[in-house]
């Protein structure tokens, strides 16, 4: 006993397990000093001795003691990061013990039936945060499309990107982009992404130079005049199968194809030089300018906002190096 009257740690543990005929004890090696001393409580109360197992500690990436100065150390922090319990689980359970194959994914059922304590590691397990996060986009696409689509559609209501939680732009958005969410809090800066036009900056650099060179302007002249002649709109309105056969001939008339049609329109259309598939991208582009989905909030750049800007550009004063793009710039702002 303490001096103030309170019974030790080891006597107490070891009367709570034995009277709850507790007949595991897996822990930390931290308690190795414990179990000692705890073996000689049993067998002095005449209690029967469970087994005990000691498992290595989880290390952080230099192989010290996990700590806060790593990152996030309790379950509520995570949660608020927005990684699921199922992920949280599988990647806690696969620090330290494997089923002997090459498989990662688990669920929890899945882990109960597998887990057997002879295949417990003897050396400490690395805490990876990246393999967390990506564990967590394993088991966030592997949600059924309707629980992924709630999930989702209520964040970007939430965060005051969408006006709506829920409907068909919705659906195709998710579709689209949950390959490169890995969190739910990715969706914001996903849709948010797509919903951008930053034309200035793609045009202007290293990258974007070689699509500059390869006679962008006359792509953007030709673009302007499908736009502008209702063209380009009318493909759009016919979905995919519309936008397909718009991007056909648009290509036989420049006699223009693959990565020669298509990172030109690319840019010019988005304003990046990469990202999902440009002809879902586009037909989402359009339905939020005609939805009326998007909250003023998100900075969306409309279609019809894109060509103003696209008739901005000085293209004989971007292929110097010339700052170009300020008019345009200007008229998105």
């Amino acid at each position: 006993m303490r001096s103030n009257g309170q019974p030790v740690y080891n006597f107490c543990v070891t009367v709570d397990d034995a009277t709850m005929a507790i007949s595991h004890v897996i822990r930390a090696e931290e308690h190795l000093p414990n179990t000692l001393r705890q073996a000689l409580i049993y067998k002095a109360l005449g209690f029967s001795m469970p087994y005990f197992a000691h498992v290595s500690l989880i290390l952080a990436p230099d192989r010290s003691k996990l700590s806060k100065r790593h990152g996030a150390t309790s379950v509520g922090q995570f949660r608020e990061m927005g990684y699921l319990p199922q992920a949280m689980v599988n990647y806690l359970a696969l620090l330290g013990w494997g089923d002997g194959t090459e498989n990662e994914f688990f669920t929890l059922k899945q882990l109960v039936e597998k887990f057997t304590i002879e295949r417990v590691n003897k050396s400490g397990a690395i805490f990876d945060s990246t393999k967390l996060r990506w564990m967590n986009g394993q088991h966030l696409r592997a949600i059924p499309s309707n629980e992924l689509t709630k999930l989702i559609g209520e964040r970007w209501k939430s965060t005051g990107i969408l006006t709506e939680s829920k409907g068909p732009f919705v659906d195709e958005a998710i579709q689209l982009l949950k390959d490169g969410i890995d969190l739910v809090p990715d969706s914001d800066k996903a849709l948010s992404n797509l919903l951008s036009y930053p034309l200035r900056d793609t045009l202007t650099s290293s990258e974007g130079k070689s699509i500059v060179e390869d006679n962008l302007s006359e792509v953007a002249a030709h673009l302007l005049a499908a736009y502008d002649g209702g063209e380009l709109l009318a493909a759009l309105e016919e979905g995919h199968a519309g936008w397909q056969k718009w991007v056909k001939g648009f290509g036989k008339t420049l006699k223009r194809k693959g990565k020669s049609l298509f990172m030109p329109l690319r840019v010019l259309l988005t304003g990046k030089l990469h990202g999902p598939d440009m002809g879902a991208s586009i037909l989402l582009i359009h339905k939020a300018g005609t939805h009326g989905i998007v909250s003023p909030r998100a900075e969306f750049v409309t279609l019809d906002e894109r060509f103003k800007m696209l008739r901005q550009v000085d293209w004989e004063a971007l292929k110097k190096d010339q700052p170009a793009l300020e008019s345009a710039a200007a008229t998105a702002n």
